[in-house]
Formats: C-alpha cells, sequence, structure tokens
C-alpha cells in the first residue's frame, strides 16, 4: 500500500511540473502572434506564370513529335539499310538532346516560378503582419487564410519591361 501511495505521490508531482512547464512554454507566445494559412496548390494552379509555361511546355512537345515525325519518314525513305541504321542514330541523339534540353528549362523555369511563389507569400505575410504561414493543409484549424490575397498577386500576368528606346537629336 506504501508503494501506491509514492507511486501516485511521483505521478501527481510530474504531473504538476509537466503541467507548470506547459504553462509556462505557452506564456511565452505574444498575445498578438498572427498565424496565416495558405491552399499552395490553389495558389499554383492560378498562377499566371504557371499557365505560362504549361503553354510553353505543349508548344515544345509539339515541336518534338513533329521532329520524331520527320525523322520516321525520313529514316523510311532510305533504302540502303546501314545509311538507315547511321539516320537512326543521328536523329535518336538529336531528340535526346532536345528532351533533355527542354527538361532542363522546364527544371529551371519551375524554380524560378516556386521561388517567386514563396517570396509572393512571405511579402503578403509582411503585408499582414503575420508572425507564423502554415500550408493550409497541415493546419486543423484556426490561422487566417491569406490564399486569395496571393492569388490575386500570382494571377497577374508577368510582362517583361520594354528595353526604352531614346533617340538623341544631334545638334547642328
Amino acid at each position: 500500500m506504501k508503494n501506491g501511495v509514492k507511486f501516485l505521490t511521483i505521478a501527481l508531482a510530474a504531473f504538476a511540473i509537466g503541467f507548470t512547464a506547459n504553462n509556462y512554454a505557452i506564456s511565452d507566445i505574444p498575445a498578438n502572434f498572427k498565424v496565416a494559412t495558405v491552399d499552395i496548390q490553389e495558389v499554383v494552379a492560378s498562377s499566371a506564370q504557371v499557365q505560362d509555361l504549361k503553354k510553353e511546355q505543349q508548344l515544345k512537345t509539339d515541336e518534338l513529335v513533329k521532329f520524331v515525325e520527320k525523322a520516321r519518314k525520313d529514316v523510311a525513305m532510305q533504302k540502303d539499310e546501314a545509311k538507315k541504321k547511321s539516320l537512326e542514330e543521328k536523329y535518336s541523339k538529336e531528340l535526346q538532346a532536345k528532351r533533355e534540353k527542354m527538361e532542363k528549362d522546364y527544371i529551371e523555369k519551375l524554380q524560378k516560378i516556386d521561388e517567386s511563389i514563396s517570396n509572393t507569400v512571405k511579402a503578403q505575410a509582411k503585408l499582414g503582419n503575420y508572425d507564423l504561414v502554415l500550408a493550409k493543409g497541415v493546419v486543423l484549424s484556426g490561422g487566417e487564410d491569406i490564399t486569395p490575397l496571393v492569388i490575386n498577386v500570382v494571377k497577374q500576368p508577368t510582362t517583361k519591361p520594354k528595353a526604352k528606346t531614346t533617340t538623341k537629336k544631334r545638334r547642328k
């Protein structure tokens, strides 16, 4: 019985210490701590940059398909087996090089878009004075959804600034 009382006393003491430590940890959070959430998938789907990249990739894919069709015709027209094999190898190498370049360009552009979206989220968080921004998928409840604010920014088409051309008149 004495062991049971000791165990209960130790368990209650451990609970009290844990409860106190938890309250102390929570008390360090400022009262005006602001949390925002963002639905990244929705933002990406709405991004003008992503839409442009998809269109560009489709055009490049169409070009590859045309290249393959032309290569097949050229190879089929060749009667000499040795030349046919040489032509197949040539086109195969060209196709592989085009695919690799296309993939490399796609990855580079995707990374720039990812960075741009991240910067947009950070900028919106800063404008709203948020201390923490979480992906909407990991938040069960709470936080202010800033997805619409971010979408408004990323929906804007990206236009490249035109180079200024100045013409200077000659003095006579």
